[in-house]
């Protein structure tokens, strides 16, 4: 990895990081569910560690990805807020 791309990553990672933190701050009455994101539509990073960041889902529906939802939706919308067995 060059310098300009070492630069680009860290950027993103900043950007990515600083936008969930802002973001959850913002949504106290938000929760996290999991097993409704579509791929490319996660909010944060897996909970099994397999990425770090927004937006990187696979599949959709994967218990492992969440989104943030209104507080008592998730279960309407077909998720749960339980964490995924093996979760980091």
């Amino acid at each position: 990895m060059n310098k300009r791309q070492a630069l680009i990553a860290s950027a993103l990672a900043t950007v990515c990081m600083t936008g969930m933190t802002v973001a959850h701050a913002a949504d106290s009455d938000k929760e996290k569910c999991f097993g409704i994101a579509k791929a490319g539509q996660n909010d944060c990073a897996s909970v099994m560690g397999t990425h770090s960041c927004a937006g990187q889902a696979k599949k959709d529906q994967d218990p492992t990805e969440w989104k943030y939802v209104a507080k008592g939706t998730c279960a309407k919308a077909g998720g749960t807020t339980a964490m995924p067995k093996g979760a980091k």
